[in-house]
């Protein structure tokens, strides 16, 4: 049976972190980590998201709120008797680890979202902003859940109560979060209806039975964008002017970040029987593709240097990960060097031209693809 996150795995406690941190396991150690890469929980300014006045997209906001409340997917995270013929153990030793990382990652996005939507929802005072926030909030706790009962199998699920209490907060002003939340569930919609069109051709490589929740689940992550696409599009302001040059910036961030991820894990995509390369560039493609109904530029994404710029990004953070592993004098020098490569490196590619993109007269899109 899925587990929910209840309000009580989010209450205060009494013991400090540093007690329950001694009784986690190294899963929630691993989820805790904060680094360039992993999942973040943000925190931002709940007043000023307060002000968000959605009567310029009120028509397509009744329609989007109307389906959110239907609750389409009520029904679908629950566990079938496919479950029960995991063979846990007979998955190759670095598949089987990639695939943990891979779900870990998930579950901390996953969460990472429930608790920011929670938050503004107990904290705001626009009721129709906590009413969306509630409704996003109920499908990430779903998607959490869910995932940690498939690291339950492993014996090693994430204690989300402590996670929430532990794992630090980065402070977004709210136009970063639009921005940062929009692209993070749409590319999380075309990752895994990519993943689950491909293993419908080709079902052999369906290495867990997971993956045959991908098109239901992923359409929470699309009605969510959708959801923040309104919100940007109520206030002309954040598709204008100098926001534009911060549009670019977390279109070129979310996609190196994911590239570089990918990359860490050759096994799982293996097994999947894709190739990461081609993988990642049509989950680009189709999240440029989603985001011209918010957003007034898309990468370019056929320039040659903008591929050199990501497979560059991946050798630098393999030097980075060598000379943290190092440690000491020699590897945190090391370390910082590189880090600056990865900087240096990421301004080149921002200074890569950009396409213009007219943004359309109406937004809503359907999950079609």
């Amino acid at each position: 049976m899925n587990n929910h996150v209840s309000p009580a795995d989010l209450s205060d406690h009494e013991p400090t972190v540093e007690e329950r941190m001694a009784g986690v396991n190294d899963t929630t150690r691993s989820a805790l980590v904060s680094t360039m890469l992993t999942p973040r929980f943000y925190t931002t300014d709940f007043d000023e998201m307060d002000k968000i006045n959605v009567e310029p997209v009120r028509a397509e906001w009744d329609v989007l709120i109307a389906q959110m409340k239907s609750d389409p997917n009520r029904g679908h995270f629950k566990r079938n008797e496919e479950w029960e013929d995991i063979d846990i153990d007979a998955l190759p030793d670095d598949l089987r680890e990639e695939f943990i990382d891979f779900l870990v990652s998930s579950l901390t996005s996953e969460f990472s979202g429930c608790v920011l939507y929670k938050e503004m929802k107990r904290r705001g005072k626009n009721q129709e902003i906590c009413e969306l926030f509630g409704y996003m909030s109920r499908d990430e706790s779903r998607h959490a859940g869910f995932i940690n009962d498939a690291l339950k199998d492993f014996g090693i699920g994430v204690n989300m109560g402590f996670l929430a209490k532990a794992k630090k907060y980065t402070f977004f002003k709210p136009k970063f979060i639009y921005y940062a939340t929009y692209l993070s569930e749409k590319i999380g919609y075309a990752r895994y209806i990519t993943i689950f069109r491909h293993l419908e051709k080709h079902p052999e490589q369906r290495f867990h039975p997971i993956f045959k929740w991908f098109r239901q689940w992923c359409n929470d992550e699309f009605s969510h964008g959708e959801a923040f696409s309104l919100i940007i599009r109520s206030d002309k302001r954040l598709m204008e002017g100098v926001n534009k040059y911060w549009i670019k910036f977390f279109l070129l961030a979310v996609f190196a970040t994911m590239y570089v991820r990918d990359h860490m894990r050759p096994a799982f995509h293996k097994g999947l029987g894709v190739d990461i390369d081609d993988y990642d560039m049509k989950v680009f493609r189709l999240t440029s593709e989603i985001s011209r109904q918010c957003f007034p530029l898309v990468l370019d994404l056929d320039n040659p240097a903008l591929h050199e710029g990501f497979r560059r990004m991946e050798r630098i953070n393999r030097k980075v990960m060598a000379a943290d592993a190092k440690g000491g004098l020699t590897g945190k020098i090391a370390k910082g060097f590189w880090s600056a490569a990865a900087a240096v490196n990421f301004v080149r590619m921002y200074a890569i031209p950009t396409k213009s993109n007219t943004i359309p007269a109406t937004s809503r899109l359907q999950p079609v693809w």
